[in-house]
């Protein structure tokens, strides 16, 4: 028998979305990785080209012992001085970081559009790389920041958060030119709080296109690479370029197959498997040119909250 118009059973009048997909172009992203950071650190750092993959710091010694003198008018002899240099100055050799990318033939050949899949893959491995970069000169045991600082430029907390009074002090050990505070996002979350308990909320600058908030004038720059341990983490203060006898980068120019300062991307050949081969390294270290450049505050603690409700009688 045909089948009544009355039936409950529905019918298809028009075409459906999910049949209409099959024909339609999908709009896709590149590939997102959410372990990409800003990466302050090494953005706001001056970079020194060194050659053969090493940086000798020279420094004076005995310099407080020079002796000069003002103008004569009876004709006095003047003093003579000389300056003496460190006879075994130390040498900062740059550090490799570096990883082997692999990508087979089959899959760029196939599956190259509408993204390049080689290009890629070396993107978000470059960024993985750059991403380690930071970490090393913060953390790295030879030449990081952390191992940089010199016994009389490191002092914890007065009361356990990172208070106004703290931050003073480190400006009392890096006074002269300081550049920016360095501290993880939850060591600013906590300055800011002990800011707003005491009524000073601070000021906010604009540094290439993003908002920090400062103290005193001087940005703090967050980096999630300053480690934070048990609830405890450090802020850093920092005075930066070579002519102001600051904290400096080095890296080494003119590699071949390269991609941006001090990182190259070399194509290895392809394997008898059909494996297309990229080394991609990169060249880096630090150097603090001299003691009061920088300076930590230790014992920063991180989980403090407070109160702010009114409190009524």
């Amino acid at each position: 028998m045909p089948r009544s118009a009355t039936s409950s059973t529905p019918t298809n009048l028009a075409l459906s979305d999910t049949a209409a997909r099959q024909l339609a172009n999908v709009s896709k992203s590149t590939a997102q990785l959410d372990t990409i950071t800003p990466r302050w650190l090494i953005k706001m750092l001056q970079w020194v080209p060194v050659e053969a993959g090493s940086y000798r710091l020279n420094r004076v010694k005995d310099s407080g012992v020079t002796t000069v003198a003002t103008s004569a008018r009876d004709g006095a002899e003047l003093p003579t001085t000389h300056l003496g240099y460190y006879e075994t100055p130390r040498e900062y050799f740059l550090d490799t970081v570096a990883t082997v990318l692999d990508v087979p033939t089959r899959i760029s050949d196939l599956y190259g559009s509408p993204f390049d899949q080689i290009a890629e893959q070396v993107r978000l491995t470059v960024e993985t790389v750059k991403e380690r970069q930071e970490t090393e000169l913060l953390n790295n045991a030879g030449f990081g920041l952390l191992a940089s600082v010199d016994a009389d430029q490191r002092f914890s907390t007065l009361t356990g958060p990172p208070t106004p009074d703290d931050l003073d002090e480190l400006i009392t050990r890096v006074w002269k030119e300081p550049a920016f505070f360095l501290a993880h996002p939850r060591a600013i979350a906590a300055f800011g709080r002990e800011c707003t308990r005491r009524g000073v909320p601070p000021a906010t600058v604009s540094i290439h296109g993003s908002q920090f908030i400062t103290w005193r004038g001087l940005p703090i720059v967050p980096s999630d690479k300053v480690p934070v341990v048990g609830g405890r983490s450090k802020v850093l203060l920092l005075r930066v370029g070579e002519e102001r006898q600051g904290v400096i980068g080095l890296y080494q120019p003119g590699l071949a197959g390269e991609h941006s300062p001090g990182l190259s991307v070399r194509h290895m050949g392809i394997s008898r498997d059909g494996v297309a081969s990229y080394l991609i390294s990169l060249y880096c270290s630090l150097a603090v040119l001299t003691p009061d450049a920088l300076a930590v505050l230790d014992d920063v603690e991180v989980d403090k909250f407070h109160d702010y409700s009114p409190k009524y009688r």
